[in-house]
């Protein structure tokens, strides 16, 4: 299974970091950017994997792979 991260905005407007399935967030920051960069930092110290970026609507703005993790595509950016 693949280590994965999603951020995505709570309800009162903070963004949270968690790992698929799990109950509750692994972090929780005030702003998109700042919960970007705590998943990247997860991932990190896990040993890599993929971080998932999703807008207010919930829909998937973006995804990166964070180093030492296998990216699935061999093209770059």
């Amino acid at each position: 299974m693949t280590n994965k991260r999603i951020v995505q905005q709570r309800d009162d407007g903070d963004w949270e970091v968690r790992k698929p399935g799990s109950d509750r967030a692994s972090a929780i920051a005030p702003t998109q950017a700042e919960g970007m960069e705590r998943a990247r930092g997860i991932l990190a110290n896990d040993g890599g994997g993929e971080m998932q970026v999703r807008g207010r609507n919930g829909q998937i703005r973006s995804q990166d792979t964070i180093a030492p993790g296998n990216d699935p595509r061999s093209s770059k950016g």
